[in-house]
């Protein structure tokens, strides 16, 4: 079993998911956010990590999952947003916890199926995934998802690695099989030339024999 962290970063909230996974099975462990409130930037990033380190010291993730940041219409919120994004990671890593990242579009198909998908579909998939009682607020919601569509490309992963391994371990095993049918064909091939070498001297020596009879 895997305990994943989910994170969506934002310098003014920064939501957060814990998801345990099991092959494709998923169980619901803890959501929330960080309030990061105004004020200057430095602050307000030391906010975010030090509220992701409470959370990743209260449910200990061996994994966490966070969205990839495109520059959008307005530059300087990517940045800002860049810079939240970075607290995160660094909190992260700080813990020495791996961490995965996805685009929005890998999120949202992995968790309603299409690219898209608006803010409301992925609250109603991740309650319905995770069997929660009412609807996350958008904040934690694309934290969770993050998280599940983290557990749903480990099961791919591993299926991979497992289907790679199977067919490299029949490659050996035909190998092995080509080697030992060779060298047995050797040692058959190698056995009638030892047999005809002593055929022909049986024969040379009869030859003899008869010249001294």
């Amino acid at each position: 079993m895997t305990r994943i962290l989910g994170i969506d970063p934002g310098l003014r909230v920064t939501g957060f998911g814990v998801v345990d996974a099991e092959g494709s099975r998923l169980r619901y462990v803890a959501s929330g956010i960080v309030r990061v409130g105004n004020g200057a930037l430095p602050p307000r990033l030391k906010t975010v990590h030090d509220g992701l380190a409470e959370v990743i010291r209260e449910y200990r993730p061996q994994v966490a999952a966070i969205e990839i940041v495109f520059v959008n219409v307005n530059p300087q919120s990517t940045l800002l947003l860049g810079q939240a994004r970075g607290a995160a990671i660094t909190t992260a890593v700080i813990h020495e916890i791996a961490v995965h990242e996805y685009t929005a579009l890998q999120v949202k198909q992995a968790i309603v199926g299409y690219g898209r998908a608006a803010k409301g579909q992925v609250q109603a998939m991740v309650q319905r995934l995770l069997a929660l009682p009412g609807l996350p607020s958008t904040d934690a919601a694309d934290a969770l998802a993050c998280a599940i569509c983290h557990a749903h490309a480990a099961v791919t992963m591993n299926a991979a690695a497992g289907a790679a391994a199977g067919a490299a371990a029949g490659a050996a095993s035909r190998a092995v099989t080509r080697a030992a049918v060779g060298a047995a064909s050797g040692t058959i091939a190698g056995s009638r030339q030892v047999a005809v070498a002593r055929a022909g001297a049986g024969r040379g020596l009869r030859f003899r024999a008869g010249r001294l009879r």
